[in-house]
């Protein structure tokens, strides 16, 4: 019996050794400072497109922001309620606020269900096509954080 458990645990710790992470191969991800829970500068160094950041609220394949939120986007249905309404949000979080919130969200609370959208790594069980890459790129993340102003 412990001869076996000794196998299944050295199996597991090849099996890992062969699935993780390779940091060089992971890519590069924009600089920047979070100060006082807020990404003050935009990750690009321009706005985004609030129409493209709509857009990406709405994509079940990126932002999907609607799993989560309820928004003021009538024509799609089903709404999640398991984040907080962002109807609004843009009067209760600066730019900044928003931005690190996208980001990474366990920055302002570790125990929040929403995943960091610019991570590429530090994630588990991750299927090796998506390995090394963040879910947003700067600029989606920008268009995200320009939308979301527009919801004052």
């Amino acid at each position: 019996m412990g001869d076996r458990i000794l196998a299944v645990w050295a199996l597991g710790v090849v099996l890992s050794l062969g699935f993780s992470t390779n940091a060089t191969a992971a890519e590069k991800l924009m600089k920047f400072m979070v100060k006082d829970g807020a990404i003050a500068k935009s990750l690009t160094g321009k706005p985004g497109d609030a129409t493209k950041g709509r857009k990406l609220a709405i994509s079940r394949k990126q932002g999907n922001c609607l799993a989560c939120h309820k928004m003021p986007i009538p024509e799609q249905p089903f709404h999640g309620e398991v984040g907080p309404e962002l109807n609004g949000v843009a009067g209760r979080l600066s730019e900044g606020q928003i931005r690190a919130m996208i980001v990474n969200p366990k920055m302002a609370n570790p125990n929040t269900i929403m995943p960091a959208f610019y991570r590429n790594e530090g994630f588990t069980r991750v299927l090796k096509k998506f390995k090394g890459k963040a879910m947003l790129s700067a600029s989606q993340v920008e268009d995200l954080v320009a939308y979301t102003m527009t919801l004052k």
